[in-house]
């Protein structure tokens, strides 16, 4: 029980785990080489990629080319470290390109399980209690669109290691890790298809001639934000971290921007914010005073970067 007392008294940061991802080099318009694992993700493919924040650390780099399923479905599949993507010819624009339930065939129920209820802390999906950082994970990146109902409660693998199942993924708890990199995704990827595809699928490709590479500069920006701690007490402190990448997942320094702070008094709080060379931006301290127990602190980010604007929202909450 002792990591399950480590995820409720932790600092979660889980987002700063895209500042020690690699970058892809370049933005392409119908597709990306990344040398290093040596696929190439194309088309439609590509865009969905392209659509997902933090797409390295929720889908991580691609293991294979693009290529028909053997399973029977007939379906044009793609392999990630962390998942996998098929297209579904049949669907409207913007559903073709689906996450596969990887998931549900890896999870082998029967190992014990704990399963939490903690009222603030805690949802229950399923049946199953997604919890604390787990919690503030899930819903940072994704919830219920990318890794599906829960499977199981926490488990102890036999190496000791804290997880959770989900249809698209597994959750694992790096306690030895920094609060910023202690909530990872196992490699559902790469064990599925060790398990379940051709070896062969893994071979190198070369960039693909008709891939037309653009200027490396930024030409969008994606701003996330998060809080050293999800749930505070109503007299405490906080601190706030800001991240800011261009079209490759890359860091943007330089950029600027605030964070606004309504409490659950209703006072506001404005802070500004520049990034530095790895595109973070941080307020070191929030404090606050009497908040109302339960009530909820939202936080916009607005930020800048020439000419270019992106924003988003986080919260916390206050709890006794």
């Amino acid at each position: 029980m002792k990591y399950v007392i480590r995820i409720a008294t932790c600092i979660f940061c889980a987002a700063l785990l895209s500042l020690g991802g690699i970058r892809a080099r370049a933005q392409q318009s119908t597709g990306h080489y990344f040398p290093q694992t040596g696929h190439n993700v194309t088309g439609e493919f590509w865009q969905f990629y392209q659509g997902i924040p933090d797409a390295e650390i929720i889908i991580g780099m691609p293991i294979t080319e693009q290529f028909t399923s053997a399973d029977g479905s007939d379906l044009t599949v793609q392999y990630f470290e962390k998942s996998r993507i098929e297209l579904h010819p049949d669907q409207p624009e913007g559903k073709r390109v689906q996450f596969s339930n990887i998931g549900v065939q890896l999870y082998k129920p029967g190992a014990p399980s704990i399963n939490l209820t903690t009222p603030g802390a805690c949802r229950t999906l399923n049946g199953f209690g997604v919890c604390y950082d787990f919690l503030t994970f899930f819903d940072l990146h994704g919830g219920l669109d990318r890794f599906g109902m829960p499977l199981s409660g926490f488990v102890f693998q036999p190496d000791g290691r804290l997880v959770q199942y989900f249809e698209r993924a597994r959750f694992e708890w790096h306690p030895e890790l920094e609060a910023a990199m202690n909530v990872r995704l196992s490699d559902y990827g790469r064990i599925y298809a060790d398990q379940y595809e051709d070896a062969s699928r893994f071979n190198s490709a070369l960039p693909l001639d008709n891939i037309p590479v653009r200027a490396n500069r930024p030409l969008s920006l994606r701003v996330s934000a998060f809080t050293a701690r999800p749930v505070t007490l109503p007299s405490d402190t906080q601190k706030v971290f800001v991240i800011v990448q261009d079209q490759t997942l890359g860091p943007v320094a330089g950029a600027t921007g605030s964070v606004k702070i309504r409490l659950t008094s209703g006072e506001m709080l404005t802070y500004p914010v520049v990034t530095d060379e790895k595109g973070l931006g941080v307020v070191p301290s929030v404090k606050y005073d009497g908040q109302l127990a339960g009530g909820q602190v939202v936080l916009q980010v607005n930020m800048s970067f020439q000419g270019l604007a992106a924003s988003t929202t986080t919260s916390f909450l206050i709890w006794r």
